[in-house]
């Protein structure tokens, strides 16, 4: 029998694969906390379970889906791995250690399938869509390396490879299982999905009952400059993608977060900051701006400080709520695909 991977059932799906195993109701509960609450890697060293169980879920599941092919950590505490899965596909995640908090940003995909110019994933192509469990999984290895210290996952950001609103079902699943109060408990504030527009799935996220935040990569304020950004964009404009966001607001009341990457002398003009404010003015957003973090044979750079400064300053005069991400693990190549993309052209 092929093993499956155990993270990607729910709780439910437990509970009815230990039904039909002919095991008591109060198995599940138990078998939840062991993988979820208290991380654990064996089935074996579950021991309040009886033998038989725990042998017959050891020939089911397999519980941790990743080799390490590579990681990499800097000096303030951001690290990067490079996880290997069984068909041989690899995937990046990153855990960002900050004074109160410690967010690890996860992948959703092998490759990506929008393009996206500044972007190292983008130029790799798509593969495949990751399961449930290899989405979550991710954060299970970084919540495994915080234990260890004494420490926990307190934020997660689904801004890796891949566009998480293509891959929905699976997404959806795996904050669910991250968030569910029976095991891992991880609050729906604290988890933030990013969406490079996907205007159909943000009406459904919209819809969710979850108070997941949700944020757009925007990187444009008009709709021409924007589609050499992201060729996705050209399936739904940005007319399309504000009233997605709209839809959101109204059904949660929630804060939209708007991701826009500076680009020197691509979209960082005080002209592209007032076309931004015009969009944005008067609605519930956030706006992050992101100086771009320089990979290789990407051609691109990131405004100089004060030009960033400019840009900030004149969408506050606008009245727009905004912040500038500084970017973390610049030595490591710490942003999306550059790892992975360096570990493959030295092989």
């Amino acid at each position: 029998m092929e093993k499956r991977l155990f993270l990607d059932l729910s709780y439910e799906e437990l509970a009815e694969e230990l039904k039909a195993l002919g095991e008591p109701a109060y198995r599940t509960q138990q078998v939840w906390e062991w993988v979820w609450r208290k991380l654990c890697p064996d089935f074996s060293a579950m021991t309040n379970l009886p033998l038989s169980l725990r042998e017959e879920l050891s020939r089911r599941f397999s519980l941790d889906p990743f080799t390490v092919l590579a990681k990499e950590c800097d000096e303030e505490g951001t690290e990067k791995v490079l996880l290997s899965l069984p068909d041989g596909a690899s995937v990046e995640a990153v855990l960002i250690r900050e004074e109160d908090r410690n967010t690890v940003c996860i992948s959703t995909q092998v490759g990506c399938p929008v393009g996206c110019s500044f972007c190292a994933t983008g130029q790799m192509g798509f593969v495949r869509n990751l399961t449930a469990g290899e989405i979550a999984g991710q954060v299970l290895y970084f919540a495994k390396v915080l234990e260890a210290q004494g420490k926990r996952v307190t934020h997660v950001v689904v801004m890796g490879m891949g566009e998480p609103f293509l891959n929905y079902e699976a997404t959806l699943k795996a904050l669910n299982n991250l968030n569910d109060k029976r095991g891992f408990n991880l609050g729906a504030r604290r988890i933030t999905v990013s969406t490079i527009g996907v205007v159909p799935a943000i009406l459904r996220f919209a819809q969710e009952e979850k108070q997941y935040n949700l944020a757009i990569s925007l990187h444009a304020p008009e709709d021409e400059l924007r589609r050499k950004l992201v060729p996705l964009a050209e399936r739904w404009p940005i007319s399309q993608v504000l009233s997605a966001a709209e839809a959101y607001i109204l059904a949660t009341g929630r804060r939209v977060t708007f991701e826009y990457v500076l680009l020197c002398g691509v979209n960082d003009a005080l002209k592209h900051a007032r076309a931004l404010a015009a969009l944005l003015r008067g609605k519930l957003v956030h706006v992050n701006l992101i100086p771009f973090n320089p990979a290789p044979g990407l051609p691109f750079f990131p405004p100089d400080e004060g030009q960033i400064e400019l840009f900030r300053r004149e969408l506050l005069a606008h009245g727009i709520d905004v912040t500038v991400r500084r970017s973390r693990g610049i030595k490591i190549q710490a942003g999306c695909g550059q790892l992975r993309s360096r570990v493959f052209r030295e092989k």
